[in-house]
């Protein structure tokens, strides 16, 4: 894989492991200053919803890593594009039931990562 296309996947796979830190251990901290349209009184409450959430986000972020350690090019695309479409469709979910704002924090940067990636396959 190319540099810029590594660096992309880097990239997510790091917001993917913060988002799950984010969820599964500073849902009531940080989560009322994120998610401000949330009601304050429902964080606690749903704290081990949360949690179950960030251990997906752990599950994206730990496959975009796993793609970037596959010596084997073919092999490493095929897991990265996996990876990457799974977040992309996570972000136009949480973009058209949570926030607008996750079309742009995730769907974006995986479909810039998606096209980095077939870009050299489609010339």
């Amino acid at each position: 894989m190319a540099l810029i296309t590594d660096i992309l996947i880097a990239l997510i796979a790091l917001l993917h492991l913060y988002i799950c830190w984010f969820e599964m251990f500073a849902w009531e901290s940080r989560g009322p200053k994120i998610f401000s349209s949330f009601p304050a009184k429902l964080f606690a409450p749903t704290k081990a919803m949360a949690a179950n959430q960030g251990l997906y986000n752990a599950f994206l972020g730990a496959g975009l890593i796993w793609a970037l350690l596959i010596s084997d090019p073919l092999w490493a695309r095929n897991v990265a594009l996996f990876f990457l479409t799974c977040v992309g469709v996570a972000g136009l979910y949480g973009a058209v039931t949570v926030t607008r704002k996750i079309l742009y924090i995730q769907t974006v940067p995986a479909c810039l990562a998606i096209a980095s990636l077939c870009l050299p396959y489609a010339l």
